[in-house]
């Protein structure tokens, strides 16, 4: 069997997003599912119950390492590549006024978040949805319909606002770090619990999504 190297990538990260990536892997692994290991998710591994495990720090000319190795019989485990790794696909149209918006659509048919505006060209709505893209997976939830608003755990530059509309109804928003909504549900929910399952989906299909021309 000859050696192969599936997946390498090198970037520099916040440590909020480093989090954010240890914290997907974390919950895949707890629970027996394929962890991602790009951020694309097109990547996953599947190691079997129990590996070889190993941590070290290591400090060399004013640098410091920190590598965390997993190590398992390949045929104790799974490595799959070409993952479809989304469940829905981001639409980009023009709409009644000649503005361009976007949607992101499940492949049951329901669309599960938009662009909450419109935007002067196609680039601009392009640019849009690619934030979302890269922020969404691991953004903060708050939840502003408490008096005291409890954040769950994340890491991006958004966050995702869960609060309740002039109707009483349950609805989500992701805002960026600089003020603007990004993202928007689009919908009033029944329940907070059915925004939290919204918001859950556009968390987990959103970053691997492809692109189309929407009408």
């Amino acid at each position: 069997m000859t050696d192969e190297t599936v997946h390498e990538s090198q970037e520099t990260r916040s440590r909020r997003g480093i989090a954010s990536y240890f914290r997907r892997l974390a919950n895949r692994l707890s629970r027996g599912e394929p962890a991602p290991a790009d951020e694309e998710q097109t990547v996953t591994v599947t190691p079997p119950a129990e590996s070889e495990f190993e941590v070290e720090v290591e400090r060399e000319d004013g640098t410091v390492t920190l590598e965390i190795d997993m190590e398992w019989n390949e045929d104790e485990g799974e490595v799959a590549t070409d993952v479809a790794a989304s469940k829905a696909t981001f639409e980009v149209y023009e709409d009644s006024a000649e503005q361009y918006r976007w949607r992101l659509r499940h492949d049951n048919g329901n669309i599960i978040a938009d662009s909450g505006e419109g935007y002067a060209s196609k680039q601009k709505a392009e640019q849009g949805l690619e934030s979302v893209k890269s922020n969404a997976p691991g953004a903060y939830v708050v939840d502003e319909s408490k008096d005291d608003s409890v954040v769950e755990e994340g890491g991006s530059k958004a966050t995702f606002e869960l609060f309740k509309d002039s109707e009483g109804k349950a609805r989500w928003r992701l805002r960026h770090d600089n003020g603007e909504i990004i993202a928007d549900c689009g919908q009033g929910y029944a329940s907070k619990q059915k925004a939290k399952q919204g918001l859950q989906s556009v968390k987990t299909n959103a970053r691997g999504a492809p692109v189309e021309e929407g009408e």
